[in-house]
């Protein structure tokens, strides 16, 4: 399955529906306890010393996953969504990435992981031969659909160029898509890519530092009312909007260092109901103001 480290005791297999036509991971039934561990931009180096912005990546990662691994319960899945690596995507930052990780594959819990600017496709699939199979089947990105009681989730692919900070979907992507939005069915649906939304301004020749296919991504979306929400990266500044079109924008924290050092950084426990997506933030710093915050968006 692209993008997907599966361990075997969890593999779950498609045979027959939709979502087996579209390469979809079918994760279990779930039950009331059922939630996903959802981070970004962990920027993990080769260096497991690495400090970056007077942050030290792997520590950080290490202390989330030692959290993720502390809960009650296991997470269905957890997702990393994007800038895995620190810079440029090297093998052995995957190296690194792979060993940080690997508690919580040896707990049996599946991970999935999208491409940011910092990453780099074809070092990832050298240390995560696992997680090729299919993925090169559409201009090398690396997507997946994973199917779960409430909702489906879209994992996207915003990598255009590695180690340059515009994102960009691209036609072929676009077009699956809107193929698989309309293959498979009614349930909403949460979209997870790196880049954030950024529409371009009219006469403007600043850098697009966001997703450049924004306006074609939105369009493709205009039509698709189960959309309810898009999770996001990039910029390391967790927040709260709206699309223009009314579904709910996810900026998750970073993992990794801050660019403004009042904001947190960490992750997010994230439970979904047939009405609600209800996340609860989880701060590398625990006296930080918001640690501990719950957010409840209506998905109805």
């Amino acid at each position: 399955m692209p993008v997907s480290l599966i361990p075997k005791s969890r593999r779950h297999f498609l045979q027959t529906g939709a979502l087996a036509s579209l390469g979809a991971l079918t994760v279990s039934a779930g039950s009331n306890d059922s939630w996903y561990a959802l981070l970004a931009d962990t920027h993990i180096d080769a260096n497991p010393e690495k400090d970056a912005r007077g942050t030290n990546m792997a520590a950080n990662l290490k202390q989330v996953v030692a959290e993720i691994l502390a809960e009650k319960t296991a997470p269905d899945f957890v997702v990393v969504n994007g800038d895995c690596a620190y810079n440029t995507g090297l093998k052995e930052d995957y190296t690194t990435l792979r060993s940080l990780i690997q508690p919580l594959l040896d707990a049996g819990i599946p991970i999935h992981l999208t491409m940011g600017n910092h990453d780099d496709r074809g070092p990832f699939y050298t240390l995560f031969p696992d997680a090729v199979a299919g993925a090169k089947e559409l201009e090398g990105k690396h997507l997946a659909v994973v199917e779960t009681p409430h909702a489906n989730w879209v994992f996207l692919d915003t990598l255009d160029i590695v180690n340059k900070v515009t994102g960009r979907l691209g036609n072929g992507q676009l077009e699956w898509l809107s193929r698989t939005l309309d293959q498979v069915g009614d349930k909403p649906i949460l979209m997870m890519g790196h880049h954030n939304l950024q529409y371009p301004k009219e006469g403007s020749t600043a850098t697009v530092t966001g997703l450049a296919d924004t306006v074609e991504f939105m369009e493709v979306l205009s039509s698709k009312p189960q959309v309810k929400a898009y999770f996001y990266g990039h910029t390391h500044s967790y927040a709260f909007s709206k699309s223009r079109s009314g579904f709910h924008l996810i900026n998750q924290p970073p993992v990794a260092y801050l660019f403004n050092e009042s904001r947190p950084n960490g992750w997010i426990k994230a439970s979904v109901s047939a009405e609600n997506l209800s996340l609860t933030l989880n701060c590398i710093k625990k006296d930080h103001e918001l640690h501990g915050e719950k957010t409840s968006l209506p998905l109805a």
